[in-house]
């Protein structure tokens, strides 16, 4: 069984990639390389000890996806590729729509017309807004999305569902990530940024590696034990391992399923401070700043359904992931780029 990992050279997707070839898949790899580094499938190859066929191709190019698709047997889709920066999404509304939404579309397109028809969607915790209630289950109501990424994930969540729901022969997972970080053991794959980090544990690694003054924390009066905002931070190689149980999962009957993937554990964001300093031995210099527009005070999730129907658990703590990060970040101070 082959599968098409679309976005496969970057963070998740590179870890997933890894998780893949060591359970026995062929995968093919197609990235735009906007925001990853073909250096990262390199890693992979290094690890695993298997090629990675790897296409340099925009999800919005038709005819790129059809080559794809002629060439190679692809069985199952797993759709990591897309725009994700929240802050940039707000100045580029039009760009993220454009590019996730009509990309997703020109995919499906392309698959349905060559009888592939699994198809594992990279969603997103944002699609629940501001939770209705906490721990967040997949039973919880969608909620109002508070930027144009967020809105993506939830529109496509609808798109595919209604796909799946009018040709039932589709298999759809719909994967809903909490807040992944970490790295790879080997400490040679990990976050890879491109300019300022958007997400907090890269920011925290370049201010501990020296790159950065300090890490800027918004928000200190939130409603939670320490005032700072609380997340469910889950191992990249664990969400990865999610991915390999759903590959697992559309071979059963076809349907459309839905899973959170997290620990179902809330840290706050002094909490990932002082067990990454605990965890390295390295200070991290922080600052408070105001609350972000659109921010909110506590999420996390109960990832009980992923356990019963996929036989998934996160199985890294806290201090597993900072150590993990670490040792990326000191081994790459520069990522990919050295």
């Amino acid at each position: 069984m082959s599968i098409l990992v679309t976005g496969g050279a970057g963070f998740i997707g590179s870890h997933t990639v890894v998780e893949l070839q060591e359970a026995g898949y062929d995968v093919v790899v197609l990235d735009n390389l906007s925001n990853s580094n073909v250096k990262s499938l390199e890693r992979v190859e290094a690890i695993t000890g298997k090629k990675v066929p790897f296409y340099k191709a925009d999800i919005l190019d038709r005819e790129a996806l059809e080559e794809i698709f002629s060439k190679e047997t692809v069985e199952a889709v797993i759709h990591f590729a897309g725009l994700k920066a929240v802050g940039e999404s707000v100045q580029k509304p039009w760009e993220y729509y454009e590019n996730n939404i009509a990309g997703t579309l020109t995919l499906v397109d392309v698959m349905r017309k060559h009888g592939v028809k699994n198809l594992i969607f990279s969603s997103s915790a944002t699609v629940y807004g501001d939770p209705a209630f906490i721990p967040i289950t997949e039973q919880c109501p969608k909620g109002q999305c508070t930027n144009p990424y967020g809105w993506t994930k939830s529109m496509l969540e609808q798109i595919l569902s209604d796909i799946q729901k009018a040709d039932q022969e589709w298999n759809v997972i719909l994967l809903r990530y909490f807040n992944p970080i970490g790295a790879h053991k080997s400490g040679t794959m990990g976050e890879n940024p491109n300019g300022i980090p958007n997400n907090l544990m890269p920011y925290v690694t370049q201010v501990a590696v020296g790159k950065l003054k300090e890490l800027g924390i918004f928000g200190n009066d939130y409603d939670t034990h320490d005032g700072t905002g609380v997340r469910d931070f889950i191992h990249v190689v664990d969400l990865a391992k999610g991915h390999v149980k759903a590959v697992k999962k559309t071979e059963e009957k076809p349907g459309l399923k839905i899973y959170n993937l997290g620990t179902g554990v809330g840290y706050s964001v002094l909490d990932i401070v002082n067990n990454f300093e605990a965890a390295t031995g390295v200070k991290v210099p922080y600052v408070f700043k105001p609350r972000r527009p659109g921010d909110i005070a506590t999420c996390y999730s109960d990832a009980t359904l992923a356990k019963e129907e996929l036989g998934w658990v996160a199985e890294y703590g806290i201090r597993e992931m900072c150590e993990d990060a670490w040792r990326w970040q000191k081994n790459n101070p520069n990522g990919y780029d050295e």
